[in-house]
Order: structure tokens, then sequence, then C-alpha cells
């Protein structure tokens, strides 16, 4: 493949580029002259393998149009690859808001690479013995296919033959592409499409003879027609293989090949019709039409593990078929399935006299079933998508055999699971990305087991009922007593009913989906949080840039807009100046943000979806705005709005500008702090020695009220202990233990391929719980940013508690803390109970993950302990350490909380309501 002047320029350079409008002068200098030595020396050509917007910004690098590369950077830090274009027949790029941008043909040229087109399956389903395809289709940057009657098309294309056949299609409207697309700039709710293939089409295909064929789209654009094929989804029912019989004796796998929607033809002589099991044997029998030519044996493959058997005829057939059977010892395909061994799938291969192979594909009709063999294990009897036989040897399996929905919105699952195997174990709701985990109930009786799911009220650990957050919930059986999800059972859908699925429902408040992933592992998905002209990043846009804008032109409401860690929960300061105000009886409306999360939100205010247009109404109308992370480049106070910055913590890692010179360095969004920062009335500091950080990291150029943070009045407050009796009852902490918090921090170099950061757990939780859980338990708090079960968790040692709204509550009731470089220990001080800190990485952290303002090995007011073992001992013999740390302790109290009288909260709001209509009446004096 050729490079490109990407590929050729160092790393410094392209970073030059991408923070180009932050960069010196003397790095632009060095920017133009590699980029215009590198194209003398190579060519254009290394332009032309770039993306159009790529390719514009190197181009001005080399001829140093600096003015022009400014623009065009901050074009595609909003939206990266999106771009206009013009030319009906000769496409063009334009950049929006920069139409008069001179660029040479050469340039500006876009070709069909530079144009791609997407194509992807949203639905596939019967309507009678007709086939319909639902989907999306677009060319990247063109919204709408060129022309009216023939804007788009779709054919089946056979590649083996060449020979396509024109489907009908027709044009509908899909919001999933304009999100789909990741972009802001388009709409694309007119590119989705529906297909029928008839009935009588589809025999026709059948006619033809075995084969395969893709569905291919077409869309007149820009010089010509653009193709793509149709892609698959990753899950539901339009994931996955989908087997019809026809009359004459055909079969038409509709599914996939190679991520790409087709339909394969088979004509298969010989299927098999049954597998059974009876008396320690496996019993296969084939049979075959008349005439054609029988395999003579069957094959198994597992691995190493290989069994043949023969295919010897069984006589009087009721119909035109010839049976033949195979045997094989149930003994001998068991033979190194050990209790404890992941599922052994085996391959089964029927083979001519000639030693050749085919498929063994399943008859109409076939049954799927299960055979118990050791303790906890079994063999399946089973099917795929494409309708070919598994066999296969596994745990045991829970398998849901029926679904209903009661009327209140209720799903019921129930299905089989022998008595033996369900004892002594649980039922977990597990979400597949954020691995957060609900228990439910279950009914056991008889080897048949029920779960009853409720979406909108599902079951959390210490706290209400709350909704199921979007995303895939699966189910899983787990026992009791284990350690971790290492054993857990995943819970599936009989085969013969996965047909059954999607299977789509409605709640008091949202809707539901019951589909499948891998064939026959069933989830359930809520519908998205944002509606469909709130979602994705087009209408996010949208309103931002029109919505919030006619919001502001109307008259401020006497309201109050709270989001804690961008609606992650109802915590922190931001509770805190809730309370205030709750308390004093101040007359208006009390507005919470609640990301998609659905974290746990007070009842007695209005909750509002981030992103939704409730938010942005009240973030645009409310007369007071209450945040302790940023709200966005895009939002602007409004004259009479007081927006107060309580942010949360008091920096020990370097943040801000203290990170230029460091790989953590983003200077675009250092450049934008003063901007950002404009935007509150006031920010407040914990205490002198955050106020000088925050100014200068932050380009604090405004106010900054020195009051102390108010989520730290809970220390000081005359109701604390009543407070934290109430804690202690809602979690249900045993009496007389001590109780432990850990509250470590994120590593940003552990990360999920999701982008969601991973527990990085050095605690041996079993060590600790042998040694310490007969008079301790452990609370352990993750970070908001990590997505990670919790070992250990519910069996009464370690307590996960990262749901629980507010840490400040958890301070409450430990009796002693367990961080690492979590600013929770400058809170924690405030209550003067003993400090630990588990800092196994201090030095890979301090010098290259995020470096630290001051030693801690010197100011800590607790040890630094680098293992496992070393943290349980400090934690057994605490009272030595306390009284070691007696002095360090109170100079860190002097150094980093005060103010800490428990007067922040009223601080805060006093200065919030100044001089505006509910500021408290002057007092003779």
């Amino acid at each position: 493949m050729a490079q490109s002047l990407a590929d050729l320029a160092s790393a410094r350079v392209r970073g030059i580029l991408r923070y180009f409008p932050e960069s010196s002068q003397a790095e632009r200098e060095e920017l133009r002259a590699t980029a215009r030595e590198l194209l003398d020396v190579h060519g254009e050509g290394v332009l032309t393998v770039l993306p159009p917007i790529e390719r514009v910004m190197w181009y001005l690098a080399a001829e140093g149009r600096a003015e022009d590369l400014v623009e065009v950077v901050r074009h595609q830090r909003r939206d990266p690859g999106a771009f206009l274009v013009a030319g009906a027949r000769r496409p063009r790029l334009v950049l929006p808001g920069l139409r008069g941008l001179a660029l040479p043909e050469r340039i500006a040229a876009l070709t069909r690479r530079d144009l791609p087109a997407t194509a992807q399956l949203t639905s596939v389903g019967w309507r009678g013995d007709d086939l319909v395809w639902e989907g999306y289709a677009f060319v990247a940057n063109l919204p709408r296919p060129s022309g009216r009657a023939v804007g788009r098309f779709a054919v089946l294309k056979n590649d083996e033959t060449g020979r396509r056949i024109r489907l009908r299609m027709r044009r509908t409207r899909s919001e999933q592409a304009t999100v789909a697309s990741g972009q802001a700039l388009h709409c694309y709710d007119h590119t989705g499409f529906e297909v029928v293939v008839s009935a009588r089409r589809l025999r026709e295909l059948a006619g033809r003879g075995a084969g395969q064929w893709f569905l291919q789209v077409g869309i007149l654009g820009p010089g010509g027609i653009y193709g793509a094929r149709v892609r698959q989804r990753d899950a539901g029912t339009a994931g996955h293989n989908q087997v019809r019989h026809l009359a004459d004796g055909s079969r038409l796998v509709v599914g996939f090949t190679k991520n790409a929607v087709s339909i394969t033809v088979q004509q298969p002589p010989v299927e098999v019709e049954s597998c059974t099991v009876a008396d320690g044997e496996l019993r296969l029998v084939t049979r075959a039409r008349s005439g054609a030519k029988v395999p003579t044996a069957v094959t198994v493959v597992e691995g190493d593990t290989r069994l043949d058997s023969p295919l010897t005829p069984l006589s009087g057939s009721p119909d035109a078929f010839r049976r033949h059977q195979s045997v094989f010892s149930l003994a001998q395909l068991a033979a190194n399935d050990l209790p404890g061994t992941k599922t052994r799938q085996f391959k089964v291969t029927l083979r001519g006299a000639d030693g050749r192979g085919q498929a063994a594909l399943l008859a109409e009709g076939f049954t799927t079933s299960r055979h118990r063999l050791a303790p906890g294990r079994e063999l399946a009897v089973h099917r795929d998508g494409p309708g070919r036989l598994v066999l296969a040897t596994r745990a045991v399996r829970p398998v849901v055999d029926a679904m209903t929905v009661t009327g209140s919105g209720e799903l019921v699952l129930e299905g089989t699971y022998p008595a033996e195997e369900v004892a002594g174990k649980k039922v977990i709701l597990r979400h597949g990305t954020r691995f957060e985990e609900k228990e439910l109930p279950v009914e056991l009786a008889d080897g048949r087991f029920t779960v009853r799911i409720k979406p909108e009220a599902a079951p959390q650990a210490h706290g209400p009922e709350l909704p199921l957050c979007p995303g895939r919930w699966y189910l899983y059986f787990r026992d009791a007593d284990a350690w971790d999800k290492s054993g857990d059972v995943p819970v599936t859908l009989r085969p013969e009913q996965v047909q059954e699925l999607p299977m789509c429902f409605s709640g008091p408040q949202r809707a539901y989906t019951v589909d499948r992933r891998h064939f026959d592992r069933i989830f359930i998905e809520p519908e998205r949080l944002l509606g469909p002209d709130e979602h994705g990043a087009y209408r996010q846009r949208m309103l931002c840039e029109v919505y919030f804008h006619e919001q502001r032109e109307l008259p401020l409401r006497d309201a109050v807009l709270y989001m804690s860690l961008s609606g992650k929960q109802f915590s922190d300061s931001p509770r805190a100046v809730y309370e205030e105000l709750v308390r004093r009886g101040v007359d208006v409306e009390h507005i919470w943000t609640q990301d998609g999360g659905l974290p746990e939100m007070p009842p007695g205010a209005r909750v509002v979806g981030r992103g939704s247009r409730e938010w942005y109404e009240a973030l645009a109308r409310s007369r007071y705005v209450v945040v302790n992370t940023t709200i966005g480049d895009w939002f602007v106070t409004r004259p009479g709005q007081r927006v107060v910055q309580t942010w949360h913590g008091t920096p020990l890692k370097k943040i801000g500008k203290d990170l230029l010179g460091t790989t953590k360095s983003n200077p675009a969004y250092i450049a934008s702090l003063p901007h950002s920062y404009r935007q509150f009335d006031f920010v407040v500091s914990p205490n002198a020695y955050t106020t000088e950080i925050m100014r200068r990291a932050y380009s604090i150029e405004g106010e900054m009220l020195e009051s102390g943070y108010p989520r730290n009045d809970v220390f000081h407050a005359p109701d604390r202990d009543a407070r934290a009796a109430r804690v202690r009852e809602r979690l249900g902490l045993p009496e007389g233990k001590k109780v432990v918090l850990y509250a470590p921090t994120w590593r940003e170099d552990q990360k999920h391929a999701s982008k969601l950061y991973k527990l990085d757990l050095r605690i041996d939780l079993a060590a600790a719980q042998a040694e310490l859980g007969h008079d301790h338990v452990l609370l352990f708090r993750k970070h908001p940013r990590v997505h990670d079960n919790v070992p250990g968790a519910g069996r009464g040692f370690v307590w996960d508690v990262t749901r629980y709204p507010d840490i400040a509550d958890l301070y409450l009731v430990a009796d002693v803390l367990v961080t690492d470089y979590s600013s929770a220990f400058f809170d924690f001080a405030h209550s003067g109970k003993p400090i630990l800190f588990f800092t196994y990485d201090l030095e890979h952290y301090r010098d290259t993950l995020r470096g630290l303002y001051f030693d801690l090995t010197t100011r800590a007011p607790g040890p630094l302990l680098q293992t496992s073992e070393d943290l349980v001992k400090a934690l057994r013999d605490v009272d030595a350490v306390e009284a070691e740390y007696r002095e360090k302790y109170a100079q860190f109290i002097k150094d980093f909380c005060e103010p800490g009288d428990g007067l922040a909260t009223a601080r805060v709001v006093d200065r919030m309501l100044d001089g505006g209509p509910h500021a408290a009446a002057p007092t003779d004096g």
C-alpha cells in the first residue's frame, strides 16, 4: 500500500498539525517545512491516499496557509470527516463556513474512495411467505440520493455467475441512519429502505440450483452509481442466520457471509433427520433422497478427539427417503469432558467413500435435546443458525422455553433447569458493557424455574428499585457462594423458539426488546432514553445550536438545575446546595440531571435526562445552575442567570495547563479553559492550596469563592451521627464490625475495548476476608469511570457500594479509608479517622501516568503500602498506624481542610442568591 504523507511524517509533526490552532510560530514553521519537503521528495501522490479533509490540511500546511489551516483544523475537531459535496458529475469537497476556501482541483476533487457507501441491515422478517429486509443505505456526506425517480435500488448478485436479480425497494424513514453515521453535519433520516423478496422470487432462486446471492444496494450520486453490500447487525434477529425449507426439498439460508447479507440456496441430497440418546449411545439418523449418493460414515471432531462411525441402512422407511443410522458411544464423546471444562463443541461431518465431507444439515422438523452426563455436565444435541447439527458437552444450562409479558409490563421467563443443578444458585442480570449487576428473585419447582423481571423497577443492592439503563442485559445462574462471575452459567433460549424473537413490549414509561446473540443467548434491551429528535451527534448539534438558543429568548424561571458528575449521581456539593435550599424553603423548582446510567435521584425534584430537550430547556431558562463538572463549550450564561461551579476535588494529580509537555497534555482542551470558566459566576474552592492551583491550571479569570466544599459540611453537621445510623441501616451493615471504605481512582492505561476503564484490583480479597472477615467489612467504591465486577461482593465481607448515591454517606459510616491518588482522602481527613494509602504503582503513576503536585511520601497523613499483605496488616493494627501518623495528620488538616467549620454550604448559597430575587432580606442591626 502506498504511504501517505501522514505516514511519512514524525509523531511530533503530526502532533503539531493536530493542535495547529494552539501551536507556536516556530512549530508552524516546522510543520510547513516538513510538509513541503515530503511533498517535494515523494510527490503529491502521498496526499491522494489521505481522507479528504486530512488531504486539505496537509496541503495547506505545505503551502504555509496558516489562517486557513486553523479554520480547517477547528472544523475537523467539531465534526471529524464531515463535509459538503458540490458538483453533480465531478464532486468536489466544500467545508461548511469555508465555502470561499481556495483549493486546487487536485486537492478538492473527490473520488469514489472519498465517498464510501454504507448499507446496514436493521431487521429481517417474514410477511407471510415473503422475505422482508429493512435497513438504511447512504453515501458518506451525501444525505440524499441524487435524482427523484431513480434514487436507489437493490439487487441480489451471485458472485460465482455474476448474475443479478433486481428487487423491489421502498424508501423509508430511519433515524438510526443519522445516529449511526456518528457525524453532526448531515441528516440521513430519509435513507431507510425496505426490500421485499416475494415467495415467487424465492422459489425462482431455488429453481436456479445451489448458490449464494448477496444483497447489494445501489445509490445514484455524483458521477454515477455507488454500490455496497448490506452489512450484518452485531446482535439480534438481524444478526443471525435463518433457515427456510421449501416444498421441493430446497432450503434457503437467509443470513450472512463475511458480515454481508446473503441468501444461500442449498439442495442437500442427505439431511440429518434425528439425533437421539438411549442406553449410553447417541444414534444419528440421516435421510437421503431417491437417487442421491449416500455418505458412508459420520465423523465427530473436537480438538484432538476424533470419532468415526459407519452409516448403516435402516429398513421400513414409510416414504421415499432412504434412511441410515450411525451410533456413537456417549462414554467416548465424554472421555475428555472433566468437571469445570468449558464447552466442547464437536464438528459433525458426513463422509463419502472417497473421504470427502459435507456438512450435517438438519431436516425440517429436527428436534434438539439435552442429555445428562456426569454431575453438572450435559450433552447438547443442538443446531446453529444455518441449520447444521451441533454436538456439545458443556455445563448443564438453564433453558428458557416460555416468554410472556404481564399487563403491568413485567417480563416472565420460564424454563428448565434440573433441580440438582439449580440448588444453591441465584439469578444475575448483568449489563453487557457496564458490567452492572442485579440479583433477581427466582421461583424453582420440579426442575423448572421462573424469573420475573420488572424492567422499570429492578432491584439494586442497598437502595430503591430503579429502571434498567439502556444496553443489553444478559441472564445468568450463579452459585450463591461464588467468589466472582467466572462460574456463571448463561441462560439460553430453546433453539426451536429463536424465531419468536425479537419480542417487544412496553412498560409504563418505556419500551423494551427481548432478543438474542450467539444464536440462543437472550438479552433484554430497554429503548434508549433520548427520543428520535434528541439522539445522536446531529440531533445534539441541532439542540445546541437552535433549540437551546430559542429557549434562551424566553423568560427565566425560578428554578435550580443541578448536575453532579454530568448526571451520574445525586451527590457531592450540588446535593448539599440542594438540601440547603430545601431546608431554607427557597421558593424555586428543583431539577436534577440524570445520565444514561439512571442513578438514584431525590424524589422531591423533577428529573431530566442529560441531552434531552427538557434538559436544554432547563439549562437555558433556570435562574440558577449548580454543577461540579464542565457543561460544554457551546453553553453561554444568559443575563440574570447564576451558574455555580462547585468542582469536585482537591488536586493531587496534575490538571489542566500543568499537564503541558506531558503525554497527557491536550492543547486544544487547555486553550478552551478560559471560555469554559467564563461560563461560571464563581468557582468554589475547598482551600487556599486548591485556589492557587485551579486558578493557574484552569485559567480562571473570575471569582473563586474559598468557602470550603459544601460536600464536606457533613463531617461537621450536628446530625452526622443520626445520618450515619440511617446509612448503616440502609446498607444493612452488621453491628460490631469495623467498616473499611476502599475508594481508589481509575488508571488511564487500563481500558476495556469499549473505552471504559478496567478495575485495577491488586487487593487479595480472599486473603483479606480470611484475615479480617470476622470483625471487618470492606465497602468497595469504584470510581464512576470504572466498569467491572467486584469479586467477592455479596458474601458478607466485600460490599459493592458503587451505586450508592453519595460517597459522603459512606465516609460517615467508615472507620478507616483505604485509597490511593483519589481526592477522597482530602475530604475524609475532615473526619479525623485513619487513612491508608494502597499505592502499589506509585512510581508509574507519578512519573509516567499523571504526575503529582506534592511528594505523597512525605506529606501523606497515613502509610503508603505496596502489597496486599501490608495493607491487611495495617488494617489489623490500625490503632498503631493512627498513633504513628498523628502529627502528620494534624499538619495535613491545617494544609488542606481549612475552612472546615461546616458552613461552606451556607456561604455558597448566600453568594449564589446574593443580589437576586431569592436573596435573604436584610435584618436590622
